[in-house]
């Protein structure tokens, strides 16, 4: 089989099957691995890959907004599980002839976000690639013993929430990639692609809600990360299409050049805002700005279903490295 065939998730449950993960450890399947340890604190580990002409392209991202990015995407699967990030490491493969000038840009972008939310670099790797830029990241966080928010604990009854609007980050990539105009909409929605804040207070103070029960960051668009949540958890669900949260430039933009504002914000992705689930009587206490959307059901049968309320079109899922298209 090829990897086209399988999949970038399908790749993951093949890996997975081959390394199970120390019992109380969470390994290989959510945002973060979860790492108990003796004073009462779990560490939190992610690692994240950019790849220049698959995540970036250099010639159109300024590399401080490219040092930002590489960071945020990293500080937003921390936020996921609720916890608080620590530190990181970087790792870098570049061409030679790459101008020290560039690096100072992007490490400048690099350090201002993580001093935004205090987290050192602690260390890293750097080394030469013949052509493209490849960035590796590392974060570590941390959280108190067993209070990580898992992709696996959704529950009957549960209404569906996000923490911001869905598809501007697509609908930036989109404007890139086709070369229109970059008025004050646009680049408005280019930013949001290329400097994301991630969610790092707002993941804490949901984890302090006993009644949210599920969280993720949306990377690879609502369709493909929730049902992520229901694969893990055993749940199915309804999402009312017409509660997804859309900006004024997403919309204004889409209704421009004539872009689907609704698959842009199911199947678009790297919007890192929050994805949880959570009782109604948690949900009206809470005090972070969010949306519901939609409700967690009874699995009906066979693997888990995600329905879409509101809509006959078909909406695909989100993205994936090994297969064509989106």
């Amino acid at each position: 089989m090829k990897l086209s065939e399988l999949g970038e998730f399908g790749l993951i449950e093949r890996i997975q099957t081959r390394f199970r993960a120390p019992d109380g450890v969470t390994g290989i399947g959510d945002d973060c691995a979860v790492l108990p340890q003796s004073t009462g604190r779990d560490t939190l580990v992610s690692s994240d890959m950019l790849i220049e002409g698959t995540h970036f392209l250099r010639k159109d991202i300024p590399p401080y907004d490219l040092g930002w990015k590489s960071a945020a995407v990293n500080l937003s699967d921390i936020a996921a599980m609720g916890g608080k990030p620590t530190g990181t490491f970087l790792s870098l493969a570049l061409p030679a002839d790459l101008d020290t000038e560039w690096i100072d840009a992007f490490m400048h972008g690099y350090a201002d976000i993580s001093e935004r939310f205090g987290t050192p670099l602690l260390g890293g790797d750097t080394t030469a690639s013949p052509d493209r830029i490849c960035i590796n990241v590392t974060v570590l966080g941390e959280c108190p013993y067993a209070r990580a928010r898992l992709r696996s604990n959704a529950q009957k009854g549960d209404v569906i929430c996000v923490t911001g609007s869905l598809g501007d980050s697509a609908a930036g990539l989109k404007a890139i990639l086709k070369g229109v105009e970059r008025d004050v909409e646009v680049q408005r929605l280019i930013d949001r692609h290329y400097r994301p804040v991630p969610r790092v207070p707002e993941g804490e103070e949901l984890r302090l809600n006993l009644g949210v029960h599920a969280m993720m960051d949306l990377s690879d668009g609502l369709g493909s990360d929730l049902q992520h949540i229901l694969d893990a958890s055993g749940m199915d669900a309804e999402i009312d299409v017409s509660a997804i949260p859309l900006s004024l430039a997403l919309k204004h933009c889409c209704q421009r050049f004539g872009w689907d504002p609704l698959a842009l914000a199911v199947s678009g992705g790297e919007d890192y805002e929050l994805l949880f689930t959570c009782t109604p009587q948690a949900e009206a206490l809470l005090t972070v700005p969010h949306f519901v959307i939609g409700r967690v059901t009874d699995r009906a049968h066979g693997p888990a279903r995600l329905t879409w309320r509101g809509t006959s079109s078909p909406l695909a899922p989100g993205f994936d490295h090994f297969k064509k298209g989106k």
